[in-house]
């Protein structure tokens, strides 16, 4: 009998995805790698039982997700199109990882994921399998036989697979950095996205009045402690996401370009992402030179977009990385970011690599700045424009 080693979520398509390669002959090994997901591991074993999985594999992930890829992401300010933190994204590496690994053990003949044809998981998934695993079948039961959404509802219940009423409506996938909605009522774009749809940020009626205000630590741009007491990056990413995800904030709600070419409505949850990286920015501007602060966003465009279009296992974003990491080694510092009802603001900064000199900033009498410099500067920085006006411009 043939083998398949499935990245099972534990969700609608790849529950059925199961079922569907068992009654294509496979003995399915299905791997539900945890990457910070607020799930009942338990519940995902006895689904993938019930949908005829031989063995359901759980991997705890958590701490290498933390450290080798949210790492990276903080430290590159990872958004892609400036308003995403690329939860999937960066998660499927380390998965497609995790399966493969599973496959050499077991001695299967294939991997496998549920992702439909629309999607950019597909992508991410396959392009790592490729780079991992080139050897591999990759089997798409859900895109290949072309099973639309309904249909996939339909099996589960003909099939007796137990699939939670929110997952009828949307398509969600959740880990340490975020939580993604999609499907259902939020495919009409002028559509108001439903509270139903939300789970880790509270509604504005439950929102506290008051603001609450967290201290920041960051080494070489990662986040390292809190409130002056050092905490292991997991717990700190939870910790800011509660906090924030109590006052509402880090809901987005965007018209997404995916990779295979269309747009889509998506929403994500991401209240701690985005404060750190909030923060994380705000320290840059303490300690970056001038121009290295003016080039890295372009790097970091790049870098969100190849993270987002399945290149984690790429030569070029190893390339970046070893920029960004350059970039770091003086952005070390405390961050004071306070939450209010829908917000998040940097509202104090410090570090003893600091590029901020008060001595010449000031405009007080303590000011160390001599302005009799300024204009010798100024008359040179504007003489090519004062010469193009004089013998173009004006002809």
């Amino acid at each position: 009998m043939n083998r398949a080693v499935l990245a099972y979520s534990g969700g609608l398509d790849t529950s059925v995805s199961i079922r569907w390669l068992v009654d294509q002959g496979y003995e399915v090994f299905a791997v539900a790698v945890d990457v910070g997901q607020q799930e009942d591991f338990g519940a995902i074993r006895r689904r993938g039982a019930l949908a005829g999985a031989a063995e359901v594999r759980v991997v705890d992930a958590v701490e290498r997700f933390a450290n080798e890829f949210l790492t990276k992401a903080i430290k590159a300010n990872g958004l892609y199109e400036d308003k995403y933190p690329m939860v999937s994204s960066l998660a499927r590496p380390l998965i497609a990882d995790e399966v493969v690994s599973v496959a050499r053990e077991v001695g299967a003949d294939a991997v496998a994921h549920g992702c439909t044809g629309k999607g950019n998981d597909q992508v991410r998934f396959e392009v790592s399998f490729g780079v991992l695993a080139p050897d591999l079948r990759v089997l798409a039961p859900i895109r290949d036989p072309g099973i639309p959404r309904e249909k996939a509802i339909a099996l589960a219940a003909e099939w007796g697979i137990p699939i939670a009423d929110v997952a009828t409506s949307y398509s969600i996938d959740e880990n340490l950095w975020g939580r993604t909605v999609e499907c259902g009522p939020l495919e009409d774009p002028w559509v108001t996205p439903p509270e139903d749809a939300f789970g880790r940020t509270a509604p504005p009626g439950e929102r506290p009045e008051e603001p609450a205000e967290i201290a920041i630590a960051f080494e070489r741009g990662v986040p390292v402690g809190l409130d002056g007491d050092p905490v292991a990056l997991p717990e700190l990413i939870r910790t800011v996401d509660a906090l924030g995800g109590r006052y509402g904030y880090g809901r987005v709600d965007m018209i997404e370009n995916r990779r295979v070419g269309i747009k889509s409505r998506e929403l994500y949850e991401v209240p701690g992402a985005l404060a750190l990286i909030t923060a994380h920015r705000a320290l840059e501007d303490l300690t970056l030179e001038r121009e290295v602060a003016h080039f890295k966003p372009g790097i970091e465009r790049r870098w969100a977009e190849l993270v987002y279009d399945g290149l984690w296992f790429s030569p070029l974003r190893g390339a970046l990385d070893a920029f960004v990491g350059a970039s770091q080694e003086h952005v070390t510092g405390e961050l004071r970011v306070a939450f209010s009802p829908g917000a998040c603001t940097v509202v104090g900064r410090r570090s003893e690599d600091s590029l901020y000199d008060v001595g010449l900033a000031t405009y007080g009498p303590e000011d160390a700045f001599d302005q009799r410099h300024a204009e010798g500067f100024v008359r040179l920085w504007g003489m090519p424009l004062k010469v193009w006006s004089a013998k173009q411009e004006r002809r």
